[in-house]
């Protein structure tokens, strides 16, 4: 018998195997769901996401990849600086309904707890030549200016650090890890996000991890990968109602309604 439906003998009945939804997403149909009572009016703001989080009673994260959720599919529109706004029904995105994505902000933390425990083990066996490899990629970092190159690089330097523990199968789940964030949702919070000045702290954020690596500090390796991918959770988690990273405040911190729950 399929798993997919079950008969209940003693009634007769067929039952459909209900599949579990995201937190994020059951927090987006519930937003859609008020949308289209006209609770949120369209041109209005929504509430800011701290007080989206305290009445849904859910953290801002999950809240954040629910309005990210929502925009994609072209019911919000979020400014930067200003506030997350009702739109009228924009063309969608297409998402099919039977893949499931993860939030941005869950695979950020997912990483942190993997490749920091890689790091360590990398900074214990690092060679010479693992660290130019490492060397060679910040270098190239600084003649990139186009997103999909830093990307590139980004991806780069973190499956670098797992070739350096000689096991091809961390390699591959680094880059798989990483690649989890190709899909509309984290491309969508990247767009808000991402600039100049973020993809100037990730550099030296990596420059810190090459160097503890380097000094063969398993320690620091460890501590320094956590802080990183933290620092990265930390800015995809900036409230859109806060004006966007400037450089000048870049370099001060580079290492630094109705709603029924």
């Amino acid at each position: 018998m399929p798993l997919e439906r079950i008969r209940a003998e003693d009634h007769g009945l067929p039952l459909e195997a209900i599949e579990p939804r995201r937190l994020y997403r059951q927090i987006a149909d519930q937003l859609r769901h008020l949308i289209d009572q006209g609770e949120f009016a369209v041109g209005s703001r929504l509430p800011a996401e701290r007080m989206l989080a305290d009445r849904l009673g859910v953290s801002r994260p999950t809240v954040r990849e629910a309005l990210i959720a929502l925009e994609v599919e072209g019911r919000l529109k979020i400014r930067v600086g200003s506030g997350i706004y009702v739109v009228e029904p924009q063309p969608a995105v297409a998402v099919p309904a039977n893949v499931a994505i993860e939030g941005p902000l869950e695979l950020l933390r997912a990483r942190a707890f993997v490749e920091s425990a890689i790091a360590e083990e990398a900074a214990a066996r690092a060679k010479s030549e693992d660290i130019d490899r490492l060397d060679e990629i910040l270098i190239e970092v600084d003649h990139q200016h186009s997103g999909d190159e830093l990307i590139a690089l980004d991806r780069r330097f973190h499956t670098a650090i797992a070739t350096i523990l000689d096991n091809a199968v961390l390699v591959r789940f680094v880059g798989e890890l990483f690649d989890l964030r190709i899909n509309p949702y984290f491309e969508q919070l990247a767009r808000h996000i991402e600039n100049a000045s973020t993809w100037k702290e990730t550099h030296l954020e990596h420059i810190v991890i090459r160097d503890a690596i380097a000094a063969r500090d398993p320690l620091a390796a460890r501590a320094a990968m956590r802080n990183h991918l933290a620092q990265a959770h930390g800015r995809f988690s900036r409230d859109f109602g806060e004006p966007a990273l400037t450089a000048e405040a870049s370099d001060l911190r580079s290492m630094q309604a109705r709603i029924v729950a």
